[in-house]
């Protein structure tokens, strides 16, 4: 049995952060899927990357953009994603690298 000295030494934020946060991204980059709150009336959805054992999470919009410009560019392999706004104001673009 752990002491709340030990699980306090251990502990690590299991924060999510955003794909903005991140320098340049792979277009192969793996893509996983999260419910939060399951079950309940605060439940949802986002897909996430993990990188160094952090969450990134990859806003709906960003793929829809990037759609967009892989259909024009396929053999794109990076891009970078900028952020404007918070919170329901969050406005994302996504910047072709190569």
């Amino acid at each position: 049995m752990a002491t709340i000295r030990d699980k306090s030494l251990a502990y690590e934020s299991a924060e999510t952060l955003n794909i903005s946060d991140l320098d340049s991204v792979s277009t192969e980059m793996e893509l996983f899927h999260k419910k939060v709150n399951e079950g309940t009336d605060d439940m949802f959805e986002y897909d996430y990357a993990t990188i160094d054992d952090k969450e990134y999470r990859v806003p709906k919009s960003v793929q829809k953009q990037l759609k967009a410009h892989l259909q024009a560019k396929p053999a794109m392999t990076k891009f970078a994603v900028s952020k404007s706004g918070k919170d329901m104001n969050t406005s994302y673009t996504v910047i072709p690298m190569d």
